[in-house]
């Protein structure tokens, strides 16, 4: 807990991938770094996900990358493309027992119109050289055990963790490598005196020469005065993981036998990947009042008896939720928030992978480098219009994404 007065050369308001990858990228340079964490290191959403390491965005591809942000815009597609690897090396580099499978990830597509979902991904990554592959039918099948899809596109860098053993994983690295880390420390603002930053908490301050935000859903969550442009850029959506009994060693073997990491072209996601103990990791969403959790256990088993029906009865040893941070046109948001300081939000799903090198970019921002060498494409915050009136309603847009699954387009 941070008490009192503290000083360091960044100060990194966040303790989940973002804040940690940032930290652990700028002790290897030698740079004193402290993470201000409101309760502790993956607490949030990077310990609340579903594990996935995917190197994609959850809809925008290269191009619409590029013709956004530019050449910007063409290095981050590039820092895009090696993300799920550079995660897995980053983890077998220091050691960090996360559970990890480099097994690829897979996403098939859910109505035969939907394959041009596919088609275009496989070409635009295939430009940026991603080890991309289509998927017929056939070998859609036969990697998922399922004839629920109609092929598909996989990238075999991708694969699975378990996001709270990386994140702790992570923590205990940085602080190995000379980092420190205030936990259960909201920051209540920060702000520019003089030459330094300043964050405040209830019971301390850190000040520092540069600063990075790295809280994104939880932007708003513990202090309405701590970044609200950026907060109300974001929607913070309630995301839904659950995990099933382990699996018989004869029923994992027909489901995704080689354990790849699965998530479909539904709004209404269909994904699913293995523990290290065979529980399918899965998830769903829910709108309305009841018991959600209960709710989404037979929603979610009936459907993965769909999906699967070698499955037989399904029971869910564990379920947990956490926000997602989505933006309008789900686009993350990469800011200068003034001199040497740093933010970003907008995960839309996809920061596990993201995060990794996102982190290694900021630290190298916060040490200097120009920004024409950064992967960063910099806007300015745009606040979504009405976000507190609109923020209760946000889960209805589950009835607009089943609308849509049930329609033939891409």
């Amino acid at each position: 807990m941070l008490r009192g007065s503290a000083q360091a050369d960044v100060v990194i308001i966040g303790g989940g991938f973002t804040g940690l990858s940032t930290a652990l990228h700028l002790r290897e340079a030698g740079t004193d770094v402290a993470i201000v964490e409101a309760m502790e290191p993956g607490w949030g959403a990077s310990g609340r996900n579903n594990g996935q390491v995917i190197p994609t965005l959850s809809r925008p591809d290269p191009d619409d990358l590029i013709a956004r942000h530019g050449v910007a815009g063409e290095r981050f597609v590039t820092m895009l493309r090696d993300s799920a690897q550079n995660l897995f090396d980053t983890v077998r580099r220091y050691g960090i027992e996360a559970e990890h499978e480099q097994t690829g990830w897979v996403q098939p597509v859910h109505s035969p119109g939907r394959i041009r979902i596919a088609e275009r991904r496989f070409k635009q990554w295939s430009k940026f050289g991603a080890p991309v592959e289509l998927l017929s039918r056939d070998q859609a099948r036969e990697m998922l055990g399922s004839d629920a899809w109609h092929g598909g596109f996989w990238n075999r860098t991708g694969g699975h963790i378990n996001p709270l053993a990386l994140a702790r994983g992570l923590a205990r690295t940085v602080l190995g490598l000379g980092g420190r880390i205030y936990a259960r420390s909201p920051v209540i603002d920060f702000a520019r005196r003089g030459d330094r930053w300043v964050v405040r908490t209830a019971q301390g301050e850190l000040s520092a020469r540069a600063l990075v935000l790295a809280s994104n859903a939880y932007s708003g969550e513990f202090s309405k005065a701590l970044a609200p442009d950026i907060a109300h850029e974001v929607m913070p959506v309630l995301s839904w993981q659950m995990a099933t009994q382990p699996l018989s060693d004869n029923v994992r073997k027909t489901i995704i036998p080689a354990r790849q990491a699965m998530s479909d072209t539904h709004g209404e996601l269909y994904f699913a990947r293995y523990d290290a103990r065979n529980r399918l990791v899965t998830g769903g969403a829910v709108i309305g009042p009841g018991n959600k959790a209960e709710r989404l256990k037979a929603r979610v088993g009936e459907r993965l008896q769909r999906l699967w029906p070698q499955i037989g009865e399904v029971r869910f040893d564990y379920v947990w939720n956490g926000y997602v941070g989505m933006t309008t046109d789900y686009m993350p948001r990469i800011h200068r928030l003034g001199p040497d300081a740093y933010g970003w939000t907008g995960c839309n799903g996809r920061a596990v992978a993201l995060t990794i090198p996102l982190g290694a970019e900021l630290a190298k921002a916060v040490r200097g480098a120009p920004a024409n060498e950064l992967a960063l494409p910099f806007t300015e915050p745009v606040t979504i219009p009405a976000h507190a009136l609109l923020r209760p309603f946000a889960p209805l847009m589950l009835l607009l994404y089943r609308y849509r699954d049930a329609r033939e387009i891409a």
